[in-house]
């Protein structure tokens, strides 16, 4: 009879914040390891009584940042997930987490200390990125690819290729959604496309594109492209987007976060009509000096919406083609 498997149980963190109306991810490194990671760390019931709390210690023992806003994401259990030479050692499930917080100065010369460091999100995900409009990456390398990788499979399973490449980057008048940030990245990785994919013993180097965004260790990149689904989708039906607001903003400054987030431009008029609408925000009577114009008035996040209704967010439109 084989015996059962020996099984870990990691914690990965996802921590975004805002600095320039630019998501940024935080990192951790390991000496002689080039590869950017989620701040992770083992669930030990022995020293905490949830694993909430046990990866807000792992967090700050890490990185000497202490989290506020956080919300479990999603186990990730598949085998092979930690490749290691010879797959030896015990199978790793890693519980991942969203965190929202804010830059501050004081605390990120501590993070510089401890060793990690913020990144731009998107140069993870580039091709997430539509706020300058439909990324180049698309239509000169990603998609080219990928109708190869579908059209070499045998059937059926070249036609439920195509199908999924359709839902997941908006093909054939079908609306590209910003939401399914996971599928698309999973495309590229089935494709070998990406370098985690060599990484992880899955395809020959030949196949991967070194444009396709940095990589990371293990599965965490995987598990990013799994937060900003989840944060896409949040910020639409709940306030979640002032986690990352400092406690007063201008409008623009809202906005500029929010297409952040969205990874695409928004019309200002009509982000200022669904910010009205939705009742998110109250003015806070003061103003914030603005460079060669008139001062911007300052808002802050009305608390009291979460009292009136069970779904407050800023339902941000998607767009109709990709």
């Amino acid at each position: 009879m084989t015996a059962p498997a020996e099984i870990e149980i990691g914690l990965n963190a996802a921590i975004v914040a805002i600095s320039a109306r630019t998501p940024r991810l935080l990192v951790v490194g390991e000496d002689g390891d080039a590869l950017d990671a989620l701040p992770f760390g083992p669930f030990d019931p022995n020293r905490h009584r949830t694993m909430e709390m046990s990866l807000r210690h792992t967090v700050e023992a890490q990185t000497a940042l202490e989290l506020g806003y956080i919300e479990q994401l999603y186990t990730f259990g598949d085998r092979g997930r930690h490749k290691m030479p010879g797959d030896q050692g015990p199978h790793v499930v890693s519980v991942g987490y969203l965190a929202l917080t804010r830059l501050d100065s004081d605390r990120d010369a501590k993070l510089e200390l401890s060793g990690a460091r913020w990144r731009d999100w998107y140069g993870y995900l580039p091709w997430e990125d539509w706020r300058q409009g439909r990324p180049a990456l698309l239509d000169g390398a990603i998609l080219p690819a990928l109708h190869i990788w579908a059209d070499q499979a045998p059937s059926p399973a070249s036609a439920s290729r195509r199908s999924r490449l359709k839902l997941a980057f908006g093909l054939d008048d079908f609306p590209f959604d910003e939401e399914r940030v996971l599928e698309r990245y999973e495309l590229l990785y089935e494709a070998g496309l990406v370098e985690e994919a060599v990484q992880d013993g899955r395809i020959e180097r030949y196949r991967t594109m070194a444009a396709l965004g940095r990589p990371m260790r293990h599965d965490h990149r995987r598990i990013a492209a799994t937060a900003l689904a989840r944060l896409r989708s949040k910020i639409k039906y709940r306030p979640v987007i002032f986690e990352l607001m400092s406690p007063e903003f201008t409008l623009t400054d809202l906005q500029g976060t929010v297409e952040a987030i969205a990874g695409r431009h928004v019309h200002k008029q009509n982000f200022r009509r669904l910010v009205d609408g939705a009742e998110l925000v109250e003015p806070t009577g003061s103003t914030e000096a603005a460079t060669g114009g008139r001062p911007a008035a300052l808002f802050r996040f009305r608390r009291k919406v979460l009292e009136e209704r069970p779904a407050p967010g800023l339902k941000v439109g998607g767009r109709t083609s990709g």
